[in-house]
């Protein structure tokens, strides 16, 4: 290990993205965790995960909301919301900042000025990085799970493995139960057209078709999603024949979450509900619309079902895919 427990007492990781990518990291901050078990850890990251950092309190002792930064789209640059997050930063005296976020090339700067004691993370070649052993190439290949597991072991930390986990709080299920859905486990499938981004949501007519196909086989459809997503399920519900339960905008992230650990089967393009059917190892077909399947789609290739469908556009191929695997669940 190139920093010894004994040095490191407080441990910032920086990475300001969506509940996909964050929830690749978490094998990552598992390893992180288990290399300091009493090190204070905390995430920067955008507003909304403060409550990922509650939900994996095992792992998170405290969150910082980023204020934003130029040259990163996530969020709006806020000099003086900065500037105020810096200062509080640089209060805290960390021992260790961890950049998580990417190949470095426009964060690597920022990070120096959260005046840890060490800094670490990745690096690109011809952008900034700390000359201190503690960044390495960034590896442009591979699972994104993969990529934070190797960036631990160069820090001299061992894996704890390449599982998925979402935690369930109590909420969750007294959320879900007030809708009153009059479902049963294992006999209904999750189908989620939405994504962040209309380049990766695949078509509505072809959500519709696979959902009738469950429902001819007895399986009750519930279809799942945000309220800014009530559009597109609205257009899938057009296109079926039959009638489903349509839960948009009326669930908590955790309420879904128990949806999909429940559900024979999820349908979905490749975004942050694929990431929880991996956690919970419910069956799913995902289709892949950003070309990077084998860094965002889940590693079990039996259990989940990922089409490249910039590469292989069939939808007979899809539909055989799910014909498959719901025998499989029978």
């Amino acid at each position: 290990m190139k920093l010894l427990p004994a040095e490191i007492k407080k441990i910032v990781t920086f990475r300001a993205l969506q509940l996909g990518d964050m929830l690749c990291a978490i094998p990552g901050i598992r390893a992180l965790r288990h290399a300091y078990p009493e090190a204070q850890i905390m995430l920067i990251g955008l507003p909304w995960a403060k409550s990922f950092t509650e939900r994996f309190s095992h792992l998170f002792d405290g969150f910082v909301s980023f204020a934003g930064y130029p040259g990163l789209p996530e969020q709006p640059f806020e000099p003086a919301a900065f500037t105020q997050m810096l200062t509080a930063i640089q209060g805290e005296k960390f021992d260790l900042a961890i950049q998580m976020q990417g190949n470095g090339s426009i964060i690597n700067p920022m990070m120096e000025l959260f005046a840890a004691k060490h800094t670490a993370g990745y690096s690109i070649e011809g952008h900034y990085a700390p000359d201190n052993g503690l960044f390495m190439p960034y590896p442009d290949h591979g699972h994104e799970i993969e990529r934070h597991i190797a960036l631990m072991e160069f820090l001299g930390i061992p894996s704890q493995g390449t599982d998925f986990e979402f935690p369930l709080l109590p909420n969750d299920e007294e959320k879900l139960t007030s809708l009153h859905l009059g479902i049963e486990p294992k006999k209904y499938v999750c189908v989620h057209p939405g994504s962040r981004g209309s380049w990766r949501q695949w078509p509505v007519e072809h959500f519709a078709a696979l959902a009738d196909y469950c429902a001819d086989h007895g399986y009750q459809v519930v279809l799942t999603g945000t309220k800014e997503e009530a559009g597109i399920i609205n257009e899938v519900i057009n296109h079926m024949c039959h009638k489903p339960i349509n839960t948009a905008g009326l669930t908590s992230v955790g309420a879904v979450a128990l949806l999909i650990k429940n559900s024979a089967m999820l349908i979905s393009n490749c975004t942050g509900v694929s990431h929880i059917a991996s956690a919970f190892k419910t069956p799913s077909i995902v289709l892949s619309m950003d070309g990077e399947p084998e860094r965002w789609g889940p590693l079990d290739k039996q259990t989940h079902r990922t089409i490249n469908w910039l590469e292989t556009p069939d939808f007979g191929l899809v539909y055989a895919q799910t014909v498959d695997l719901l025998a499989t669940i029978a």
